[in-house]
């Protein structure tokens, strides 16, 4: 689950990390009155669930209350990689002397929390990452010790020479550890962390990505989910509690398992396609599901094809079948659909199908290549 940046940076301040003061501001008046509280020179940042914020032009300074409203009624307007921007988040300006990077991201290699530094702050990690490696110290973190003050320390004088501030960030850094596994995180984030004059150390951003998987047991980092700022799409398929991932091909792919959805998509890219999504119905049997999620893709304007893959075990391919014929019912389909279906019941879900005009299919290949077929217009 993401958050924005002002609910990560009220954990990170929970935790003792020193951020400036910011408020959340719905319109361009409660940006000036915000300003005006502030003194100054304010930054207006956009708050929406998407990296490039400031490319887009969804961050930018205001010297005066005045110039913030002008400057927040653009902003409120925009829509950045899909997503409207709601709200504001209004922070009075920092002197910068040096930027520099911390973040944590879960590593699936060493199945450890991986500390990640850098004096290259200020730009994304990843440009930092692939241009430059040696600018980024890696530190796994033994989940049975936490972060140690000596590894906190070592990373603090990778990233400054001054010994009071190699202490503040070391400090920084095991109270972003504190919070990234108290808050159930698979990634957080500071860029910049940034020195100022005085020679303090600040966290002038944040970002957190909470693990959907800690939310059950964690209702208060849970409540801060935001559905206004999430695709439709995904907000409808988490309700149905089908597991969607939008992706950018035209294959609308619909699957039963997260083995058989990485088969499927991969074999979808073999054949030539690119697939649309991942749509997992899961395990269980219920024709209510196959609803939701022809629902779910027929909505995707980039879907050309559907391709159905069903391996029935506990799910009930019949079950899968009249899901379909309900679904089609419901919305007769725009687009050409693929059904591969075998297991559990094959026999009455072809029957089904047949009886309501589909043609069903149980190789896999032969499936997958007449979806990508028909949603590209060419042999696969």
């Amino acid at each position: 689950m993401n958050i924005h940046e002002y609910q990560a940076k009220e954990i990170f301040r929970d935790a003792g990390i020193p951020i400036p003061p910011g408020e959340v501001a719905t319109t361009a008046a409660e940006a000036e009155a915000i300003a005006r509280k502030f003194g100054g020179t304010v930054v207006v940042k956009a708050q929406v669930h998407a990296g490039g914020r400031g490319k887009a032009g969804g961050v930018k300074l205001a010297r005066s209350p005045e110039e913030a409203r002008e400057v927040a009624e653009k902003i409120l307007k925009l829509t950045i990689k899909d997503l409207p921007v709601e709200k504001v988040l209004v922070t009075p300006a920092a002197d910068i002397e040096s930027e520099a990077y911390v973040g944590i991201i879960v590593d699936r290699a060493s199945k450890r929390a991986v500390f990640m530094v850098s004096r290259a702050g200020g730009i994304d990690i990843e440009e930092v990452a692939a241009k430059t490696p040696e600018k980024i110290m890696r530190r796994p973190v033994d989940a049975r010790y936490g972060l140690q003050p000596y590894e906190a320390m070592q990373m603090g004088f990778f990233l400054y020479d001054d010994v009071k501030q190699a202490r503040a960030a070391a400090k920084i850094m095991q109270q972003l550890y504190t919070a990234f596994v108290k808050s159930g995180g698979s990634l957080a984030e500071i860029n910049p962390l940034v020195t100022t004059p005085a020679g303090d150390i600040v966290a002038l951003d944040a970002k957190m990505v909470i693990d959907d998987n800690e939310l059950d047991r964690l209702p208060a980092i849970a409540a801060l989910r935001d559905e206004s700022a999430e695709a439709p799409s995904e907000v409808e398929a988490r309700r149905a509690n089908l597991t969607f991932i939008k992706l950018d091909g035209n294959v609308g792919c619909v699957v039963n398992g997260a083995g058989l959805a990485m088969a499927t998509m991969d074999l979808v890219k073999y054949y030539g396609g690119e697939p649309a999504n991942f749509l997992d119905i899961g395990g269980s049997s219920n024709p209510e599901k196959v609803v939701s999620a022809l629902r779910i893709i027929t909505a995707d304007p980039s879907v050309k094809a559907i391709l159905f893959n069903i391996f029935g075990g506990i799910t009930r391919t019949d079950d899968v079948a009249n899901g379909i014929v309900t679904a089609t019912k419901q919305n007769p389909l725009k687009v050409p659909i693929v059904i591969r279906l075998t297991g559990t019941n094959e026999d009455i879900a072809l029957r089904i199908l047949q009886e309501n005009g589909f043609s069903a299919m149980t190789d896999m290949d032969e499936a997958v290549k007449k979806a990508v077929s028909l949603a590209t217009g060419k042999a696969a």
